[in-house]
């Protein structure tokens, strides 16, 4: 096996240790003004309505490298209630799936004023999903159960549940992702069913309006079936402007589990953790956003070009005033 292909496949690897195919793969894309896309306690839980759209490419002039398209919208039904829906489309190598989730949200206020922000939020997701294999490129004599010349898909569904609370400039999520899910039969009779992933994030904004502000955060997310985690350590920064917010970030993500490879023939065994930094450019401009992220891998093994691409567009639909007295982008 040349190097090439080594690290093609070491690569896809080690991405699949915190971006399960699962559903939507869990990106840094929820930095972009875009929490309801992992969260859906999220819906319905800003002052406006929110129509998010993102694009994202892997590894450019790489045939079948990895990619991701979502649209989401989410906003307030009445004065407790939240509704969204995303539909996306992921493509990985031979394998592609494509699916939408529908979502209801409560928000429950113990605010003492209209513009104390002091609120609990529990929402969940439904959504269906179809998987795709396509073997029409596979070599039937490699493998006794691959055909060669055929299609296997097979839908299944899953349920997302999950809780937030904002108080004031603090706010904490926690997700879990496929809480219910069908099993699946795509590749073998022994797939397991079991595809939770929980995700907690936790963030705080310091500053005021006139000035800079600064929010630090983290997000930990875990795998049930394999055990695997990651963490993000993130840092975004505003600033308000006349026509509108201009803001930025930095996002670092590690995964606590390594993997083992070789890196010469006959050589010594190494150990690489996933390790992605992620810069992030923004601006909102009236009603419009604009995002932009690149994602770096690091590390001795990794495919010629590991660079992430993606964009995210936006446009907040229905807005009413600022309700809350508070440093709270997300909200506000």
């Amino acid at each position: 096996m040349n190097f090439k292909k080594f690290y093609l496949i070491f690569g896809l690897l080690l991405t699949q240790i915190s971006f399960s195919q699962e559903g939507i793969a869990v990106y840094s894309d929820y930095l972009s003004d875009n929490y309801y896309l992992i969260h859906p306690s999220m819906a319905g839980a800003a002052n406006c309505a929110k129509v998010r759209l993102t694009a994202r490419q892997q590894w450019f002039g790489e045939s079948d490298a990895p990619q991701l398209q979502t649209l989401s919208f989410n906003g307030s039904v009445g004065p407790q209630s939240g509704i969204g829906v995303i539909a996306f489309n992921d493509k990985n190598g031979y394998h592609s799936q494509t699916g939408a989730k529908v979502t209801y949200a409560h928000h429950i206020r113990f605010s003492r004023s209209d513009y104390d922000l002091n609120m609990l939020s529990f929402g969940m997701s439904a959504g269906l999903v179809q998987s795709r294999l396509d073997e029409t490129e596979f070599d039937p004599d490699f493998d006794p159960i691959i055909d060669g010349g055929m299609k296997q898909k097979d839908s299944y569904f899953n349920v997302d549940i999950g809780a937030s609370y904002h108080f004031l400039d603090f706010y904490a999520h926690f997700t879990v992702k496929n809480a219910i899910a069908s099993k699946r039969d795509l590749y073998t009779d022994v797939e397991s069913d079991n595809l939770r992933k929980y995700l907690l994030s936790v963030g705080y904004v310091f500053g005021f309006n006139q000035s800079l502000q600064w929010e630090p955060s983290i997000m930990f997310q875990a795998v049930d079936e394999t055990k695997e985690k990651t963490i993000d350590v993130n840092l975004k920064v505003y600033k308000e402007l006349d026509f509108g917010r201009l803001w930025g970030g930095l996002s670092y993500r590690r995964s606590l589990d390594g993997a083992q490879y070789q890196a010469t023939p006959g050589g010594s065994i190494d150990e690489q953790y996933l390790q992605y930094i992620t810069p992030i450019v923004g601006v909102n401009y009236k009603n419009f956003m604009f995002a932009y992220t690149y994602s770096y891998l690091t590390g001795d093994v990794k495919f010629d070009n590991s660079g992430f691409h993606q964009i995210t567009l936006g446009i907040d639909l229905f807005c009413k005033r600022e309700k809350y007295d508070c440093n709270c982008p997300a909200i506000n």
